[in-house]
């Protein structure tokens, strides 16, 4: 049994979605992240940064094993179950390439578009016009890696289960996919499969929607080192 420790949100879904994709039992812990309940020493624990999706495995010759941050989730469940991951050095070598490029780069400017497209106050267009822009350069990114090819290493794997989450939330970003076909047929591959849909559906009805914002919530925005050094262990 696995723990899944989880939000509605695009990097929740990466864990969810790959969980489900692997036929893995797990229980699922909702964070009322609003709250600051990923403050809570015994969830620092597990997450030494605050952040979900984090897991805890259970099924481990020698003791549980948690494991934080969602491409290294990823990566562990890929290769524990032996599924969704191209075979040998160079197949893992590529992986990895695509689950740091995801977390450097699409991931973070995609959250910053969300923060000033969702959250801030309003007036922020200089943050506004970086992040979409940033945003649009990674979809680039990702329409000429799939040019020529369904998925983005040949074959689905951990790699499209990291990226799609934030293209599929394009829309509600205030951005278009006509400029990117190769991405957004991949996008309507992928959001076709049962496992996807099931991963993404896990506690909709708790989604944000902006009702916590950078003007009413100090816990979810607006952070600092303080946020972590009042939780001593």
């Amino acid at each position: 049994m696995i723990d899944l420790y989880y939000a509605p949100t695009p990097n929740g879904w990466k864990v969810s979605i790959m969980l489900e994709e692997c036929g893995l039992d797990y229980t699922t812990h909702l964070m009322d992240l609003a709250k600051g309940v990923q403050f809570a020493p015994e969830f620092l624990k597990i997450s030494p940064n605050a952040k979900m999706p984090a897991i805890v495995d259970h099924e481990v010759d020698g003791g549980a094993v948690s494991v934080f941050e969602s491409g290294a989730i990823l990566f562990y469940l890929a290769r524990k179950t032996g599924l969704f991951m191209p075979p040998g050095a160079m197949g893992e070598k590529n992986t990895l390439e695509w689950l740091f490029w995801q977390a450097a780069n699409q991931g973070p400017m995609g959250g910053q578009l969300s923060h000033f497209s969702n959250y801030a106050p309003e007036g922020q267009d200089y943050g506004l016009k970086r992040y979409k822009g940033e945003y649009e350069r990674n979809l680039a990114v990702l329409e000429r890696q799939l040019h020529d090819k369904d998925f983005i290493l040949g074959t689905y794997s951990i790699a499209d289960i990291i990226c799609f989450p934030w293209v599929l939330i394009a829309r509600p970003l205030g951005v278009s996919l006509d400029a990117f076909p190769n991405v957004s047929a991949w996008r309507g591959r992928i959001k076709e499969r049962p496992a996807v849909r099931c991963g993404v559906a896990l506690y909709k009805d708790s989604q944000n929607r902006g009702k916590h914002n950078a003007q009413n919530n100090s816990v979810l925005f607006n952070q600092n080192a303080d946020s972590l050094k009042q939780n001593p262990e």
